[in-house]
């Protein structure tokens, strides 16, 4: 990644940015949160909510944002992904943010307010479903589902490569959820990508591993339904 100077403007912003955080702190939440598995180095309990509001009242600035993720705590790295400006992200950042995550709520953050919108997003969903880590390739199903939803410029051509990247996934119980939830972003696009998706799915269904035929399985009657419906 490139190494930016600081500045005294952008470290005082910082510094506040902090100051709002730890106001917002709440004990109740952290001790949820990690009841649930979702461990963070240090979490304030701040709601995403407060985040939200907190991220409106500042500009995009790339230099913020790379300051705000160093810092490592919960709330910094999710205002960060709300900070940066897109077109600044390099891919080796996004790459290395991807692979430093440690948890789903993070993932999805960074997904939803940043990585959709990146110039590289076609290309790093298609690269993080081919990963090794269960997060990375979590990643890359949450990319492909938001691009799905979010870029009403794509054409169809320009999905088509997921799915022979997903179908590995479709074995995973652990990426169920996400799975599920892509491919029902991918069906809802538009009636010649669900054509598609139904194509890919008869095909997933025909696995060997009882957890892609399950899913299969049941995204093929949500089409049934759909078609039905539209009928």
């Amino acid at each position: 990644m490139d190494i930016l100077l600081d500045d005294p403007a952008t470290e005082k912003t910082f510094q506040e940015i902090l100051a709002k955080i730890r106001l917002r702190k709440n004990g109740e939440t952290v001790a949820l949160m990690k009841k649930m598995g979702v461990k963070y180095k240090v979490n304030w309990g701040a709601s995403i909510i407060h985040l939200r509001e907190l991220g409106r009242s500042y500009e995009k600035n790339h230099l913020l944002a790379l300051k705000l993720w160093n810092k490592g705590w919960r709330e910094t790295m999710i205002l960060a992904s709300m900070l940066e400006v897109p077109d600044a992200m390099t891919e080796e950042q996004m790459d290395f943010w991807t692979k430093s995550t440690e948890n789903i709520e993070l993932i999805e953050q960074l997904v939803a307010n940043l990585f959709v919108h990146s110039k590289f997003a076609f290309v790093k969903a298609l690269e993080y479903c081919c990963g090794k880590k269960y997060l990375v390739h979590y990643a890359g199903l949450q990319l492909i589902g938001r691009l799905a939803m979010v870029d009403k410029k794509a054409i169809n051509e320009m999905f088509e490569p997921f799915f022979a990247v997903m179908a590995p996934l479709a074995k995973d119980p652990q990426l169920g959820q996400v799975f599920y939830r892509t491919m029902t972003a991918l069906i809802n696009r538009n009636d010649d990508l669900r054509q598609s998706c139904e194509s890919f799915l008869n095909q997933v269904n025909e696995m060997e591993e009882e957890q892609a035929r399950k899913i299969a399985s049941v995204l093929l009657e949500d089409i049934a339904d759909l078609n039905a419906d539209m009928a």
